[in-house]
């Protein structure tokens, strides 16, 4: 449940922390009337969030087992390709964020109305149907006779209460936070999280058939680490370790935690001799 926690978490704050301050630079430039266009983008695409995600967890009930493996394992790896490129992009801009969002909203102001709209949409859209798609990708990888998907459901959406009084009270100026820092850290957890996502994916694909080598382990500690004992749950809720590992599951993981956290760590280092600035800094 640790990490749909911290999915919605993250993906939560990030979406908060956009709209915040969309919302509170319309308020600071006098322009009150066009509040209502803003949220009305970030409503549609609140709903469009939740359709798609109703759309993954309802669609494919009807399929065959193999259909609904492929599909999964196929939306799987598209959502870490998603996740992966929303953590390197938020390290790279959490430092900038509001300067980048208030020149769009200038932008958009030059316009007529409809561009406040699609501005709302797009900037909280593209968040909503990400979290919706890794969501539903890490449930999936999650669920398991001790897990239930409401359970894992549910933490994601404390996840996301806790993400918007977060950001509530950052508006207000009763709490300071290091963007960078909370990204730097909750990003460098989800490479661990979307590596055992992948491997998952690609499981599907073994048990749709596509890639051979389904019975083909690279190690199983199933008597050592039972799956129901309260520490193979941990396991697999927080690093998604599963005690049967195949040989394309164990190198998908290693490929991904290896080539992507290097990535990672180079980018970190690369921009830490820049200062570090707080939300309130760029308010």
């Amino acid at each position: 449940m640790f990490q749909t926690f911290l999915i919605g978490l993250r993906e939560g704050l990030e979406a908060a922390l956009i709209v915040s301050i969309l919302i509170g630079y319309l308020h600071k430039i006098g322009r009150t009337r066009e509040v209502r266009a803003m949220w009305v983008g970030i409503a549609a695409a609140i709903l469009v969030a939740l359709g798609f995600g109703a759309l993954l967890t309802f669609g494919p009930s009807t399929l065959t087992f193999e259909a609904q493996e492929f599909i999964g394992g196929s939306l799987s790896i598209i959502a870490v390709g998603f996740v992966t490129w929303m953590i390197f992009w938020m390290a790279r801009t959490s430092k900038n964020l509001g300067r980048e969002l208030h020149a769009a909203t200038d932008k958009a102001l030059e316009g007529p109305l409809i561009g406040l709209v699609a501005l709302g949409a797009i900037s909280v859209g593209r968040e909503g149907l990400e979290t919706a798609l890794f969501l539903w990708a890490a449930t999936r990888a999650n669920t398991s006779a001790t897990t239930s998907a409401l359970g894992l459901t549910a933490a994601a959406v404390v996840g996301i209460l806790v993400a918007i009084a977060l950001a509530w009270l950052i508006s207000k100026g009763l709490l300071r936070l290091n963007l960078a820092a909370f990204f730097k850290y909750t990003g460098g957890f989800l490479v661990i999280v979307a590596a055992g996502v992948l491997a998952y994916g690609f499981h599907d694909l073994q048990e749709a058939g596509v890639i051979p080598g389904l019975h083909s382990l690279a190690f199983d500690f199933t008597a050592a680490i039972p799956p129901t004992s309260w520490y193979g749950v941990l396991l697999k809720g927080v690093f998604n370790f599963s005690p049967a590992t195949t040989w394309v599951e164990f190198t998908v993981w290693w490929l991904y935690v290896i080539i992507v956290g290097t990535l990672f760590i180079r980018g970190l280092r690369a921009s830490s001799t820049k200062p570090a600035q707080t939300v309130s800094d760029r308010r």
